[in-house]
């Protein structure tokens, strides 16, 4: 008995220890809605503190930094944050009829998107698009940015494998900025992308590193796209796996730009 014990006390600290999402503090509440992609569930829940206008997305379930940040903010000031839970993985995977389907949620919310860039077989069932964009549709509509006037994401980026350099001419990313400004005396990997002009220069006055997108993107499916071709404001706050810090400071500046804005009204 005494061993079994011993067992359960180790599982159970080894699950704290690595476990990704936040514990919820006192007088936090939250809800949900279960998305079900076949075999697949996907479970966002919303995560409310002294809701105040403030509202963030975290769309991968395996970037914590941004959803500890995230929290941080709220104990702090106030607010909501609605994170996606299927498994600490960065893609979704799901099967349908013994076909097997890999697609970044980051992609899914526009029909080209899903289209151009569900991971399928060559005989897979077309079907799956359709329940793929609808999962999208459910995301936008548990966040309800249309009402909310804006869409603010957290996001995290490894180590000097992405960052601002991307989208500088030359680069992969080059064609989506519209403009990019830089601070260099920031970390490359962390960094805030936008939509509007109006946002971009905001946090340039902020004098951190901003990214704003080109009008003439390619439709990716990202929400970023689907933000810009629905005329909803963007931004997206990300930061390298870790440096929690920093992502809470961007956070705070992209907050106060979106409020400079007159986007965020309190609720």
């Amino acid at each position: 008995m005494f061993k079994f014990i011993l067992i359960a006390l180790s599982f159970f600290c080894f699950q704290t220890l690595f476990a990704q999402h936040p514990p919820v503090f006192p007088a936090m509440t939250s809800d949900s809605s279960l998305i079900k992609i076949y075999d697949l569930d996907v479970q966002l829940v919303k995560y409310s503190y002294k809701p105040n206008g403030v509202r963030f997305l975290v769309v991968h379930d395996n970037e914590d930094t941004g959803v500890k940040a995230g929290f941080d903010y709220i104990r702090w000031y106030g607010g909501e944050l609605i994170d996606s839970q299927y498994g600490s993985v960065r893609d979704y995977y799901f099967s349908y009829m013994d076909d097997h389907y890999r697609i970044d949620p980051n992609a899914i919310y526009t029909q080209v998107g899903v289209n151009t860039r569900l991971k399928k077989g060559a005989y897979s069932s077309n079907e799956v698009e359709k329940t793929i964009l609808n999962a999208g549709k459910q995301i936008v509509d548990f966040y309800d940015s249309k009402s909310l006037g804006y869409i603010l994401t957290l996001h995290n980026n490894a180590d000097g494998g992405f960052g601002i350099s991307s989208y500088l001419p030359g680069y992969d990313l080059s064609s989506t900025a519209d403009s990019v400004y830089i601070n260099f005396q920031m970390d490359g990997d962390d960094l805030v992308y936008v939509t509007e002009p109006r946002l971009f220069s905001s946090l340039k006055k902020a004098n951190v590193n901003v990214i704003l997108q080109s009008k003439f993107v390619s439709n990716d499916g990202s929400l970023s796209v689907y933000a810009m071709q629905n005329n909803i404001p963007y931004i997206n706050v990300e930061v390298q796996h870790g440096h929690i810090d920093e992502h809470l400071r961007l956070i705070e500046l992209a907050v106060a730009a979106l409020k400079e804005q007159g986007l965020i009204k309190r609720e």
